[in-house]
């Protein structure tokens, strides 16, 4: 039987259950954390989520907000239903429902003080304050040292500024034999040498995961190193890439090992830092670990050997808000209707408490989209920077000078030096976030709370002071823009006062945004 929770009590009077129903009122609207629910947000009727060994590919935490200040926090993974006009969460453990304030900023800023305080560190500022690259949807599985260093060279020779390039999967040896492919990497040192010449920072793609034919996987096995199933032996995991062993990270032995693994890359060939792929919780469910944690708990392990690394990145997490990890939003495909969701689910990594995040590949990341000569979208590549250049980062992999006309590329080069002109303001939010928790891409109703803007998904708030209203629909040359009290001046250098909708020309060569003028 529920437990009812008529009314969430106030600051210093906490109500726990391990199962509440609270009752879903007009006035008030709720998000949960999961970051890949972010276009279902708030909560409707016919909602749920199960985060029980489960973060839906992206990032979560155990945590709901309401814009009349409530929180609720788990330090479990638990169950949420919206029916029957009420929102229900059911767990294992205490549930602890509060309420601070009278808006989402008031939950989400005692959300975060009391349940995931900020460390006061943010990763590597070169993730915001250029653009990023990833070879990823260029070189796909033929990642080699020749064509990193064409793929490096023709971002400068472009014109495109320096900054962090990920060199992605398949570098490697092997899953768990972290050391380069001697036939696609002949020189790697002189390869990175070269690329930090160039003036880029250099990130290797990593996983959890160990190749069950790879010699290493033997040593790991030996040394009771690998999660093991019921039988005693290690545990086979099927994952996008096949069928792989996993790292038992609640094991100080296989964390050493593989942060030895990781160092080494660091000391010997002058590696940045790693984008740490893999790790979610689905991986781990029915498997046998040296310390008992719940699948999800092992995801935050691995979020855990990021913070040796300044320069990171990570796809999956569970209750790492706070920490100074770069989070990206999971693999979109190269379509319209993915790209709709990117404001709104990065608006949702900042309510989930992770501030520091970037948008996909831009054009996206799922590179099946981009098999077998299926024809690029020019325009929806141009909108995709756009929608990225003001998020708090920007990330390329396809070369934008070979999937662009000239006319599409001058449009794309065009968000890039208006990122570069916003680049102190970017920096500055990553560091005031690394201290407060508040996310450096906002929601309306975040920073302008209770004038109906709880709906709205398709532009947001770089800070407090700067209105990005991206065009996110296939041939549109105008869009309504909501523009939230106070004067506002277009980027067109006129000024409008809001509260009030207006609509804007905005052909295929301009991002609609909005400074403050007051």
């Amino acid at each position: 039987m529920l437990a009812p929770l008529a009314l969430i009590p106030a600051l210093g009077g906490a109500q726990q259950a391990t199962h509440l129903v609270i009752p879903l009122a007009p006035d008030t609207a709720w998000w949960s954390a999961v970051v890949v629910h972010g276009h279902r947000m708030p909560i409707r009727e016919g909602y749920t989520a199960d985060l029980r060994a489960n973060t839906y590919g992206n990032q979560a935490q155990p945590l709901l907000l309401s814009n009349r200040g409530h929180v609720v926090w788990s330090d479990v993974a638990f169950t949420i239903s919206a029916t029957g006009g009420a929102l229900r969460i059911e767990g294992t453990a205490p549930i602890e429902a509060t309420r601070a304030g009278s808006t989402l900023r008031d939950a989400y800023l005692l959300a975060s003080r009391r349940f995931f305080p900020f460390a006061g560190r943010m990763p590597d500022s070169l993730l915001f304050a250029a653009p990023q690259y990833n070879t990823w949807i260029e070189l796909m599985y033929d990642q080699n040292q020749v064509d990193v260093l064409k793929y490096a060279r023709g971002i400068r020779g472009h014109g495109l500024p320096p900054g962090v390039l990920m060199i992605d999967d398949n570098w490697q040896e092997d899953y768990g034999r972290w050391r380069f492919h001697p036939g696609r990497f002949r020189e790697p040192k002189a390869m990175v040498d070269s690329l930090h010449a160039m003036g880029f920072k250099v990130m290797l793609w990593v996983c959890p995961f160990v190749s069950p034919d790879a010699d290493v996987y033997r040593e790991l096995r030996r040394e009771r190193l690998l999660l093991r199933d019921s039988s005693g032996e290690p545990a086979i995991v099927r994952w996008w890439n096949g069928a792989s062993a996993l790292l038992d990270l609640t094991n100080d032995g296989a964390r050493a090992w593989f942060t030895g693994q990781l160092d080494s890359l660091v000391h010997v060939y002058g590696v940045d830092g790693f984008k740490f792929d893999a790790g979610d919780a689905e991986f781990y469910r029915n498997t046998v670990a040296s310390r008992s944690v719940s699948p999800n708990d092992h995801s935050a392990l691995y979020g855990a050997v990021g913070l040796r690394y300044p320069l990171n990145e990570y796809r999956a997490m569970w209750r790492t808000g706070g920490q100074p990890l770069a989070e990206r939003l999971r693999d979109k495909a190269h379509s319209w209707s993915d790209l709709a969701l990117v404001v709104p689910h990065i608006l949702a990594e900042g309510l989930a408490g992770y501030p520091f995040t970037a948008p996909d590949m831009i054009g996206g990341g799922e590179f099946t989209s981009f098999l077998d000569g299926k024809t690029i979208d020019q325009e929806l590549v141009v909108r995709w920077a756009q929608a990225s250049a003001l998020m708090p980062m920007m990330q390329f992999s396809a070369a934008p000078w070979r999937v662009l006309d000239a006319s599409h590329l001058e449009s794309v080069m065009a968000v890039v030096r208006l990122r570069d002109h916003f680049r102190p303001y970017i920096l500055s939010l990553a560091r005031g976030a690394a201290s407060t928790g508040e996310p450096i891409a906002r929601a309306m109703e975040y920073a302008f709370p209770h004038r109906g803007y709880a709906e709205v998904r398709d532009q947001f708030l770089l800070g407090d002071r700067v209105l990005v209203a991206p065009v996110l629909a296939k041939g549109a040359t105008r869009r309504s823009v909501l523009v939230p009290p106070g004067r506002w001046r277009a980027w067109t250098g006129s000024t409008v006062r809001g509260p009030r909708r207006i609509d804007v020309d905005a052909p295929l060569g301009v991002l609609p945004y909005f400074e403050r003028a007051d």
